[in-house]
């Protein structure tokens, strides 16, 4: 008998010999037929074919063939035949072939129809897997099975985790047999069902996905750990509706970690590795910081292995040192810009809490590799920070920053200049977003670095940190509301020391800068608010120091310029057209009358100093000018008698040398002439040029350039090159005020505004009970029947009804506010205050008038003792 031989192909992927053996007799009996089916199944170019047996014999036997022949003609010359050399049963033909057999059924099992072949036995998900893989691996995926496959993956979900895993078999198998095109093939298969699937259904698949993805990257060849990479970005840019608790990543930000540190020979290699590697991180921290219920990736064991890993390729690429566009486009594909994106993705998905965990991987960073000095790399990292991270947490960043120089302040000067310079650099984006204590926590740190650098052994490195401090500390307070800066200065003022060692002669310089730069960022819109008592107060002692009065006026000056005329008042000169001024408001007019006499004092103080220098008058010149261009004709006069304070101690003083006297002359008419040209009065314009032509013919060296070193014998005291008080009060007269003489300007002034239970200038004590501040004020009687204590009146206290006393009281303050609302402020000066020399005299002959003198008799008067004792002197 010859065995009957027939090939079926049910698809290019597969090739079918089914071999039907049967004897003539059993035909004819039973009408049976005993086969074997054998399925070759080509996965790859150079590994053995899968052969799937199936054999049905009721005999439990099975004659022999000759399997040689049989093969031979039905698969020719093919390069995976292998010969057999002897006719052999289907037991033999499987050992002999050395083939891995999928399925086997024993001969004893029950006996298939012979329509059934072995294939039809496998699992549906297994085949449609298996078809879509080519005979030849350069062919790539079969387009038409891969939908099959796709379709059936939608159709049949529940499958997917058994399609997922059968992948994952394969691509093991392949990867430990080095057939990398078709790990190839697999991988993109799973990239097309994972794009295919729907959310939630994705877990189903997740899971061999990514051991699929971990068994790449465990690989040591650079391209499938590239593929695995591109296939987990892929994975990641897909948003689940149901997270996965038990899903963890670790190994993944490990891996991804160590590929970014890659040091492979190839440069084009290691780029992509690295690449590869940056993108991984990218994907873990988009799969995981977006779900608070999977695994945190805010963890100090995943941040210091994410944040070094970036910042090495940032720097390693210089990323950072392309200074424009067009070098920054060219390197697109650089790992470094690559790092920075990802490190401004994962800075911006932080949140409050979770600041401090990216910035500690940063700073010991930076300090590991010494990359504070030169700091352009840290500038860099840090700017990428501020600019990525929310923006109600950027002073977290600062504050975090400030810990650091905190926990450095023991380092090199270089180190600490290098931070602080940073800080510089960032300020500006968290000043808008510091409110309340955490302002002056700021300015307190800034502060207290200043003074222990003060305490140092001063060297170049340390002046060049504390100027950097300087800075800082106002590169932080540009950024600030006006009001916080007024609270800031205070603050600084509150922190000068008072004693005058060599540490605290510094200190107290390095603090004035700080005021000074703090005071150049703020904008004067009115004197009440720019000089409030807490500033004003500390800074006129300032300005009254010898040793801090440059300083201290320096600050003054600042906050007194409002148009910007500083620089133009640096020198003395008689030009006043290009000054910028405008009339002065109310408030502001109030003020300096308030506080003019306190200034003034504080001014005069530095003249008298024997040790002021030129510096010293070009300074005093430039505030006396600033305040000049707010005075108005109220406040004129107590300037001019400022002015002639001033001569007096220039004529006066003999502790001066010759050459402060004639600075200080000059200076007085230089002050006069601007004030005359400011307020526009001719007669005192005209009484300013009048001096300005005596001194020109008379003393040329009293005008308007201040000399430092200038030999004259004598200095000559003319009265006509002089200020005369008498000729300034008639100027002032001229002009509409009225003004006797300018002696008393000075002295202090009290006022009803002031204080409501003071005595007024001039006033006297209470001479009598008659005699006190009720009978000054107009149409108001003092009611003494209320002050009397008597039975009677504690009677009728204690039997009337008290709301009667609230009825009088409140009529007789509506009085008294009717009385000073509706009066002119002259009249109301008027009966308030008296004049100085005529005071005395009314008062006495106000209590002698009240006084009746009786003209003693002493004629008919007997003795004195005659009247208290006459019991003695009776007869």
């Amino acid at each position: 008998m010859k065995p009957r031989e027939r090939c079926k192909e049910k698809d290019p992927y597969e090739k079918f010999v089914e071999i039907s053996c049967s004897s003539s007799s059993r035909w004819k009996k039973r009408e049976k037929m005993n086969t074997v089916s054998l399925n070759f199944n080509f996965l790859n170019d150079v590994g053995r074919p899968h052969v799937l047996f199936r054999a049905s014999n009721r005999d439990a036997g099975m004659r022999r063939f000759d399997a040689q022949k049989m093969l031979r003609s039905r698969l020719g010359s093919h390069r995976h035949f292998e010969e057999i050399s002897s006719p052999c049963n289907v037991e033999n033909l499987r050992n002999t072939f050395h083939m891995n057999a999928m399925a086997y059924l024993p001969f004893s099992a029950p006996a298939l129809p012979s329509c059934f072949s072995c294939t039809c036995v496998r699992p549906r998900y297994k085949r449609l897997v298996d078809n879509i893989f080519p005979p030849n691996p350069q062919d790539g995926l079969i387009k038409s099975n891969m939908e099959k496959l796709t379709f059936y993956s939608l159709s049949s979900p529940e499958k997917l985790d058994r399609i997922s895993e059968y992948l994952f078999q394969r691509v093991s198998r392949d990867i430990s047999r080095k057939r990398t095109s078709y790990v190839i093939m697999a991988m993109e298969a799973m990239d097309q069902l994972l794009a295919a699937c729907h959310a939630q259904t994705l877990n189903l698949f997740a899971e061999s996905f990514l051991k699929m993805v971990q068994k790449l990257l465990e690989s040591t060849e650079p391209d499938l750990q590239i593929l695995a990479t591109q296939s987990f970005v892929k994975f990641a840019n897909i948003e689940e509706d149901t997270p996965s608790y038990h899903r963890r990543y670790d190994f993944f930000v490990s891996k991804f970690s160590s590929m970014c540190h890659s040091s492979h020979i190839d440069p084009t290699t290691r780029n992509m590795i690295r690449l590869a590697g940056i993108r991984g991180l990218k994907g873990v921290i988009k799969k995981t910081v977006s779900d608070d219920l999977v695994e945190n990736i805010w963890e100090p064991v995943h941040m210091d292995k994410i944040i070094p890993s970036l910042l090495f390729n940032m720097h390693d690429s210089k990323y950072y040192s392309s200074v424009t566009k067009t070098d920054r486009e060219d390197v697109k594909n650089n790992p470094g810009q690559m790092a920075d994106a990802c490190l401004k993705e994962l800075v911006g998905r932080a949140s409050f809490g979770n600041v401090k965990s990216v910035l500690k991987p940063v700073l010991r960073h930076l300090d590991n590799h010494d990359l504070w000095v030169p700091n352009d790399f840290a500038v860099h990292t840090f700017r990428v920070i501020m600019f990525s991270i929310q923006r109600q947490y950027s002073y977290a960043v600062v504050e975090n920053l400030m810990y650091h120089l905190d926990e450095n302040s023991n380092c090199s000067a270089k180190k600490r200049t290098s931070i602080t310079h940073v800080l510089s650099k960032i300020m500006s984006f968290s000043a808008d977003e510091c409110i309340g204590p955490s302002v002056l926590e700021i300015i307190n740190s800034l502060l207290g670095h200043i003074r222990i650098s003060a305490a140092r052994r001063q060297d170049a490195s340390e002046t060049t940190y504390m100027e950097a401090l300087i800075s800082c500390l106002g590169e932080f307070t540009a950024h600030l509301p006006d009001y916080q800066k007024v609270e800031i200065m205070v603050f600084i003022l509150s922190k000068i020391p008072s004693e005058n060692s060599q540490t605290d002669i510094l200190l107290r310089e390095m603090l004035l800068k700080s005021l000074l730069i703090v005071a150049k960022n703020y904008t004067n819109v009115s004197l009440s608010g720019t000089f409030p008592a807490p500033l004003l107060g500390p800074l006129l002692r300032l300005c009254s120091h010898p040793e801090t009065s440059l300083l201290g006026q320096e600050v003054l000056q600042v906050l007194l310029d409002r148009h910007g005329n500083l620089l133009r008042l640096q020198e003395p000169s008689f030009e006043t057209c290009y000054l910028v001024s405008e009339p002065v408001s109310r408030p502001d007019a109030m003020f300096l009358k308030k506080y003019e006499e306190d200034i003034y004092s504080s001014l005069l103080l530095t003249v008298t100093d024997p040790g002021h220098t030129v510096q010293g008058a070009l300074t005093l010149y430039t505030t006396l000018a600033l305040i000049g261009i707010m005075v108005n004709l109220h406040t004129l006069p107590t300037y001019l008698a400022l002015l002639v304070r001033i001569q007096d101690i220039a004529l006066n003083n003999h502790s001066l040398s010759i050459l402060q006297k004639i600075n200080l002359h000059s200076l007085v008419v230089i002050l006069l002439n601007l004030i005359a040209n400011l307020l526009t009065l001719s007669p005192l314009q005209a009484y300013a040029r009048q001096i300005i032509e005596f001194r020109r013919s008379g003393a040329p060296y009293m005008l308007e350039d201040l000399k430092e070193n200038y030999v004259v014998e004598e200095m000559t005291t003319e009265t006509s090159l002089m200020l005369d008080e008498g000729k300034l009060a008639e100027c002032l007269r001229e002009c509409g005020l009225d003004i006797n003489t300018l002696s008393r300007v000075l002295t202090h002034r009290h006022s009803w505004i002031d204080s409501t239970s003071g005595n007024m200038r001039g006033s006297n004590l209470d001479l009598t009970a008659d005699l006190d501040s009720a009978t000054s004020t107009p149409g108001y009687q003092r009611k003494y029947p209320n002050e009397e204590l008597t039975f009677e009146s504690m009677k009728k206290i204690l039997t009337e009804s008290p709301e009667v006393y609230k009825i009088l009281e409140a009529k007789r303050q509506r009085e008294l506010f009717d009385l000073f609302r509706n009066s002119t402020f002259e009249d109301i000066v008027n009966h308030n205050t008296v004049k100085d020399e005529d005071t005395l005299q009314c008062k006495l002959e106000e209590i002698l008038s009240r006084t009746q003198l009786s003209k003693p008799t002493f004629e008919n008067q007997p003795p004195i003792f005659e009247t208290l004792f006459p019991e003695l002197f009776s007869c």
